[in-house]
């Protein structure tokens, strides 16, 4: 299967949306969404106007962290459906001049895929172990953990094994759920394996790959304990651990790239989910002979905030800038809670840790407006963009979420200290007054969905002027026609405090933080907004404008 002929670096301003599939659609009933599924819902991502779709995993997979624990990473699992329903969303959306991106988790594997049952099976110092991190534990007898690595869901990184004599035996490493065990990267083999799954793939017409923890592939020589305890956040995104961002990935992505450069014109990308800091140390993952893409987490983690986001765009535009590379803008995903929730809260910076019924709850009209307005704002920034499913729609977080129904290991693992990511993956409304929100024909879902996602399904908002969905619609056609994510930023001198103006081509983009009702200039007109203008044509608090 070949791919459809985009541009051949359509990449650098192409926008994105993000299907997570089991919360997409469900073609059969029961409850899971699924690949028939995004195929029958194909043609409202080419009516929304974007470029493209990127798949979190369909794989064959046990689900202890949905679908990031890959137990096969050539076949599909029966939930979702078959590789000819694969074959088939491929060739539908390219009909509808869709690209399709898969997500390909390389730092662990499910512990039930085959090479770790084998690795099991054979024992210490075996080649099958040798493609995982076992290591023989500390202590008289082994019975501590080899180091004092923790796991980013909580608790400790290491598990011990039972070996096939039914003794205690060596330990292996999990930065993750105690069911996905880390590769060994520096085993030959591991790297074949990768490069023969990426050209699986390829071979069957997708046009590259969201990578899973991008920076986590390579740990530093002799597993070093921490010198310090991490918290929460720095156990995403720091750059100071001996598990993240070490040099060594760089060769791994090169030959990755040299991989997806044999297959021509139009170009196949790398888009690395990579908590990285700083901008510089990001930037080194897409240099000319590496990656495409990175997503910009600093923007996505950003506050509500003038200055703040000012900063992060020039420090985006500069550093990406440097290699020659396209910044990667994103709002939301499967992994952070909803930007529509997100802003609503006190302090509308990075959640990343879930919001439950008993914590203090989102301003969901004020979520809603600067969502409305900090999308407006990224998609005129130059570059490309990732819409995450629902987003569209202005969808909240469902923050009410019973803790009974909670599916995430982060709840578990962190002993339901933390709400984890459900909230953000409920199954989508399509159909107002349908069971389920027309997510599933019998109304199943396997997280439940909250009442108050009626007035956010899509048939309610299609063709309705002013709505979530009708504004991205205008908004992406207006990037397109303009040229926006090939353009150049340009800040207009002397903005009023609270507000971020700025032209991109022929377009002034102006956004009202927080600033009283700023007036606009008379010699431009408006072509897309957030929300109303005041009685008397200016810019309130917390609203987006686009004017020629």
């Amino acid at each position: 299967m070949t791919m459809h002929s985009p541009a051949s670096d359509w990449w650098r301003d192409a926008v994105i949306y993000q299907v997570y599939p089991r919360s997409f659609s469900d073609s059969d009933g029961d409850g899971t969404g699924d690949l028939p599924g995004v195929t029958a819902r194909l043609p409202h991502l080419a009516d929304l106007g974007v470029d493209g779709l990127w798949l979190s995993p369909f794989y064959r997979s046990p689900l202890a962290d949905a679908g990031y624990d890959v137990a096969d990473y050539r076949d599909v699992d029966p939930r979702f459906g078959t590789l000819a329903d694969v074959d088939t969303l491929i060739a539908r959306a390219h009909e509808l001049g869709l690209v399709v991106l898969v997500d390909l988790v390389p730092n662990h594997s499910s512990d039930q895929h085959p090479w770790f049952q084998a690795a099991l099976a054979a024992g210490p110092g075996s080649p099958e172990r040798a493609r995982y991190l076992f290591r023989d534990g500390r202590g008289a007898n082994g019975e501590l953990p080899p180091n004092n690595w923790p796991s980013v869901f909580g608790g400790q990184g290491w598990t011990r094994v039972t070996e096939a004599d039914g003794r205690p035996g060596q330990w292996y490493l999990h930065l993750f759920d105690v069911h996905q065990p880390d590769f060994d990267w520096t085993a030959p083999e591991v790297r074949a394996e990768f490069e023969s799954v990426l050209r699986f793939w390829l071979d069957r017409g997708v046009a590259g790959f969201r990578v899973d923890v991008a920076h986590g592939l390579i740990k530093a020589p002799g597993l070093p304990d921490l010198s310090a305890p991490l918290d929460e956040l720095e156990l995403l995104d720091t750059n100071a651990t001996p598990f993240w961002d070490q040099d060594g990935v760089h060769e791994v992505y090169a030959a990755w790239r040299g991989v997806l450069d044999s297959y021509g014109s139009p170009e196949r990308v790398l888009c690395a989910e990579a908590w990285v800091s700083p901008p510089e140390r990001m930037a080194r993952y897409v240099r000319s002979d590496e990656m495409h893409q990175s997503f910009a987490f600093d923007f996505l983690g950003c506050r509500w905030d003038a200055k703040a986001l000012r900063k992060v765009i020039d420090a985006e535009l500069q550093t990406m800038g440097a290699v020659g590379a396209p910044i990667t803008w994103v709002l939301s995903n499967h992994d952070v809670v909803r930007h529509a929730s997100r802003l609503g809260t006190a302090d509308p910076g990075p959640v990343v840790g879930g919001i439950r019924a008993t914590d203090p709850q989102p301003d969901r009209a004020l979520g809603l407006r600067r969502a409305r307005a900090a999308t407006l704002l990224m998609l005129a920034l130059p570059g490309a963009a990732y819409l995450y499913q629902g987003e569209e729609l202005g969808l909240p977080e469902h923050t009410t979420l019973p803790d009974a129904v909670r599916d995430d290991p982060v709840w578990l693992r962190s002993e339901h200290t933390h709400a984890g990511r459900d909230g953000c993956r409920v199954p989508l409304p399509w159909v107002a007054d349908a069971p389920g929100f027309g997510f599933s024909p019998t109304g199943a879902s396997w997280l439940p969905q909250p009442a108050a996602f009626a007035e956010y399904a899509a048939d309610v908002q299609t063709g309705v002027p002013g709505s979530t969905l009708e504004m991205y619609r205008e908004a992406l056609a207006l990037r397109r026609e303009h040229r926006l994510g090939r353009g150049r930023l340009a800040w207009v001198a002397d903005a009023p405090a609270g507000t971020l103006e700025f032209d991109n081509g022929d377009v002034r983009v102006i956004v009202n933080c927080s600033a009283p009702a700023v007036a606009l200039p008379s010699d431009r007109v408006v072509a897309a907004q957030s929300g109303p203008l005041t009685a008397d044509g200016m810019l309130p608090i917390n609203t987006a404008v686009w004017l020629v």
